[in-house]
């Protein structure tokens, strides 16, 4: 042991032993750090001890016991440590997320992103290494809906990218970001705006509601009802899946989905119909506070996001999806009735691009909805 506490803090530029394979180095800037050198089956190793004064003469001397304890019993401190910064992009991607909650002020945006990765990303570079992921990889799994779904995919790019900028900000990977699309991707894909998208939610022609009602009417359980709900207030499957008995007036016939579930960010009232209140009635429960459709199997749980798609499935409607009733429904309101667009469009919960229109229909135009959404149960329920 050659050095001293004095001669730690006096000492120049280059590196200075202590014996025992400890080293403090000085940089030209003035910093200083301590560095243990080692053997492992034949190969010299450095690991550093941290930075003085952070780590003192006698602390890093202490660390330095520790580790050659652990060496001369075959364990490599260097390669552990490494192992420690090893993370895939399924962790890489939550942790992100994380750190970006107290950022994003709407709640929904970070279930948005564990969404989008969940379905276009995990299952192909979930459990890659960030260090190890490549170009070839993105270009991979984008390349499955860039066509198909180009906004989608565009988005999905994004976030790929934003995660993989956070893993080598904190030193998980180097190099370029092979998520980047300027001199890189752009090479391999067509521009996103430039690629219309040409498939859409499977959706069962108007004509055939009334047959395909009629059997699911027939059918018991709680998901069957929650469809029958969805199609009758044409609302999307998570607004009914999350739906709770403090949004519903039952007097008024009214659900009041508050604008934090929306996808609009802004409060949708739907009136309705004799029918909604019928299958409300079905599944009232006293509990104001509870889910209006809760799982038959795991008590104050909501459907599972498969669990009316499921319905369809054992209906035999494997070519339609449950999203795909609101095209049925425009598609009905637009083409055999004489309700005004703005009252469909208000009922759909779209929001007018029309400013003029949008300033003509200021309200809700709830009355005219309850009117629309009473037609729409009077033509699907004519079996």
């Amino acid at each position: 042991m050659t050095l001293t506490a004095r001669k730690v803090q006096t000492a120049k530029a280059g590196k200075h032993s202590d014996g025992n394979g400890l080293f403090l180095l000085v940089k030209e800037t003035g910093g200083k750090s301590w560095v243990l050198r080692y053997q492992i089956n034949g190969r010299r190793r450095d690991i550093g001890l941290g930075a003085y004064p952070y780590v003192s003469l006698l602390e890093a001397r202490e660390k330095v016991i520790a580790l050659k304890k652990q060496i001369k019993e075959g364990f490599d401190p260097l390669s552990e440590r490494q192992k420690q910064k090893d993370i895939n992009f399924y962790k890489a991607s939550i942790a992100f997320i994380d750190s970006k909650k107290s950022e994003w002020k709407n709640a929904k945006h970070a279930s948005q992103w564990e969404a989008t990765l969940k379905s276009y990303v995990y299952p192909f570079i979930g459990d890659i290494n960030v260090k190890n992921i490549e170009v070839s990889d993105i270009h991979n799994l984008l390349s499955k809906i860039w066509t198909s779904k180009p906004e989608t995919a565009s988005r999905v790019r994004g976030r790929i990218e934003s995660v993989l900028d956070y893993t080598t900000a904190l030193k998980y990977r180097t190099g370029e970001n092979p998520a980047r699309w300027k001199g890189n991707l752009d090479h391999l894909l067509p521009k996103a705006n430039k690629v219309k998208s040409v498939k859409h939610h499977e959706a069962l022609p108007y004509q055939d509601v009334s047959e395909f009602m009629a059997l699911l009417n027939k059918r018991e359980g709680i998901s069957a009802r929650a469809l029958e709900f969805l199609i009758l207030t044409n609302v999307r499957t998570k607004n009914v899946r999350e739906a709770r008995w403090n949004e519903i007036d039952l007097n008024n016939k009214i659900w009041i989905i508050p604008a934090d579930k929306m996808k609009a960010d802004k409060e949708h009232r739907v009136p309705l119909c004799d029918k909604a209140i019928k299958i409300l009635s079905l599944c009232i429960k006293n509990n104001n506070d509870g889910l209006v459709f809760e799982s038959q199997t795991k008590q104050g749980a909501m459907l599972s996001d498969m669990s009316l798609s499921a319905v369809l499935k054992r209906m035999n409607y494997n070519d339609i999806t449950v999203h795909g009733f609101r095209s049925t429904f425009r598609d009905w309101a637009g083409e055999t009735t004489t309700f005004p667009r703005e009252v469909i469009e208000h009922a759909m919960a779209h929001k007018l691009k029309d400013k003029a229109e949008a300033s003509y229909a200021r309200g809700t135009l709830l009355e005219k909805r309850r009117e629309l959404m009473q037609a729409w149960e009077n033509y699907i329920f004519t079996f």
